[in-house]
């Protein structure tokens, strides 16, 4: 019997499944995230414009977004073993590549390639999450999930920039070659998880109906963190002020998308998930009141909208996987994921251009704004 179906006392992380889990997506995430802004610094530094310079991550995401749809088909027929492994190699193996050159064009095609690995591993990660506890403690389990790829997002985004600016280029390219290192963890983590019926075209087709909701939620409150990681820096480039409110924001997110799981598991989403919208639009005002009045303001509201931030993530992807039912779980999991990818980068992208027009602060009030009339759409999205 695989170890999801039976009762689990305490804490989760006594499942060995649990923790290949936690190891292979925080080995996978590592790689992601220290590439993530340091490889646009590297193009640039290569002679790239930089204004074209996010020509890499904005390659590596449009393909993570659209072989994120192919990985229900890919796992119904050879099972999630095989394409979680090849998923690993690609994510992990073409990294030390990007030593080779610094050219726009090469960095581009080098991502390509991972960002395909990205998808499964997104995809499959959050899946496999699901799988590993029983229903009731669901929550939990896809909150320890979250919680290791917060810790590579804390830890690696600043250590990538780091290596880039000092020139070790080199060592940034091989320390991302860490997807490979987690392959072992892979057949305990499959043989761990509950398996899911095999699913024709049609359910696919309901469970991403099922997810599309809580995505639509999950879409809104990443494009508005998008547009607040990116444009913070820009609005306040002197002193330590976006980088300690940047700091407040992740933490924040991380410690509430580990511990919202366990609340959902006891009380349900139904008044959670419109709590954290109402959550995130306050502190995002707070965030556009402290740019025009002080750094407490700002300080204060990036810990607001950073919690509300990790709990709506936390619990839409609960919602999606409830909605989907069994049989549908990863092609929910790839409607979330592409959910995410896309509200990122239309939030790094578009809120440039309001921005423009209106000014940050000003911005970030409209997209405060958006949160709260999303607040429809997230009740109904904590109903069957």
């Amino acid at each position: 019997m695989a170890q999801g179906t039976t009762e689990v006392r305490g804490s989760l992380w006594r499942l060995p499944a649990m923790r290949a889990l936690v190891g292979a997506t925080a080995l996978g995430f590592a790689s992601y995230c220290l590439t993530l802004a340091s490889l646009p610094a590297y193009a640039v530094a290569g002679g790239a414009a930089a204004d074209t310079a996010g020509l890499v991550t904005a390659v590596l995401l449009t393909v993570t977004i659209a072989v994120q749809s192919v990985v229900p088909a890919l796992t119904a027929r050879y099972g999630p073993g095989p394409v979680l492994a090849v998923g690993l190699v690609a994510l992990g193996a073409p990294s030390p590549l990007y030593a080779i050159d610094d050219g726009l064009l090469w960095l581009s095609a080098v991502s390509a390639v991972r960002g395909a690995g990205f998808a499964v591993l997104t995809v499959l990660g959050a899946t496999l999450a699901a799988r590993i506890a029983p229903p009731e403690r669901r929550g939990e389990s896809i909150g320890l999930y979250g919680l290791a790829i917060a810790v590579p997002n804390l830890v690696a985004v600043p250590a990538g920039v780091a290596l880039v600016l000092d020139g070790h280029a080199t060592w940034l390219a091989w320390l991302a070659a860490s997807p490979v290192l987690a392959l072992p963890l892979v057949p305990g983590l499959v043989h761990g998880a509950r398996g899911e019926p095999r699913t024709g075209t049609t359910s696919s087709r309901a469970a991403v109906r099922a997810a599309l909701a809580p995505s639509v939620v999950l879409l809104v409150v990443t494009l508005a963190g998008g547009g607040l990681v990116t444009f913070l820096p820009i609005e306040r480039p002197d002193g330590a002020l976006a980088t300690a409110a940047l700091l407040v924001f992740g933490v924040t997110g991380a410690l509430t998308r580990w511990r919202a799981g366990v609340l959902a598991d006891r009380v349900g989403a139904r008044l959670l998930l419109p709590l954290a919208l109402v959550v995130g639009a306050a502190g995002l005002a707070a965030v556009a009141l402290g740019l025009g009045v002080g750094a407490g303001w700002v300080l204060a509201g990036a810990g607001l909208f950073g919690a509300g931030y990790g709990t709506v993530q936390n619990l839409t992807l609960l919602t999606a996987f409830a909605r989907a039912g069994e049989g549908g779980a990863t092609a929910a999991s790839a409607m979330w994921n592409a959910s995410f990818d896309a509200g990122t980068a239309v939030g790094a992208l578009a809120l440039g251009l309001v921005a423009a027009d209106v000014g940050l602060p000003w911005t970030y009030v409209l997209v405060a704004g958006a949160l709260v009339l999303t607040l429809p759409v997230a009740r109904a999205a904590t109903r069957r």
